[in-house]
């Protein structure tokens, strides 16, 4: 697949790393599968108009059109489901989504100040939550990750890694 086209279907998270500082990534976190639900329920729907094609042929044209629309709806909102990730390495935070137009925010660990896990009803259920970040920067890129899957254990993995990094003082054992 040529390099431009490449860069529309696949994310691509490797290449915002500093390989020269030695980053990694810990834990590349794609959308919680709850978001495909109203997606892949418009291409049901669709099923049903392509159907109804047949049932009533008066109007086929509009129940075609009817049909494409909620597929090409669908079809653009898994791609950019695809294409929104959350990265966390040894050095920092990010998150990268867009299709056409992409988008970076990043927050280094050293700027965490604070994480909320905020889990609704739905959420508790089927496993996902919304990351909120605080940092000490007024105006920040990163704020807010919504639909991330399994976000106590994403939690613990961010905790860990600014603990690891010498960030934040060890509790049990004070210096």
């Amino acid at each position: 697949m040529p390099e431009v086209l490449r860069r529309f279907v696949d994310p691509e998270v490797d290449r915002h790393l500093l390989d020269d500082e030695g980053e990694f990534i810990i834990d590349e976190v794609a959308k919680h599968w709850i978001t495909l639900v109203l997606p892949v329920t418009a291409m049901a729907a669709s099923m049903v108009f392509f159907i109804a094609m047949i049932v009533v042929p008066t109007v086929w044209a509009l129940l075609m059109v009817i049909g494409l629309v909620l597929d090409a709806w669908a079809a653009i909102r898994i791609h950019q489901m695809h294409m929104d990730r959350f990265v966390i390495t040894n050095m920092r935070v990010f998150r990268v989504h867009g299709i056409i137009n992409q988008h970076l925010a990043t927050m280094p660990m050293t700027r965490i100040l604070d994480i909320s896990v905020e889990q609704p009803l739905m959420g508790r259920l089927c496993g996902y939550g919304h990351f909120i970040f605080e940092s000490a920067a007024q105006d920040q890129g990163l704020r807010v990750i919504r639909y991330v899957g399994d976000p106590e254990k994403r939690d613990l993995t961010i905790q860990r890694v600014i603990q690891m990094a010498g960030l934040r003082t060890n509790l049990a054992h004070p210096r």
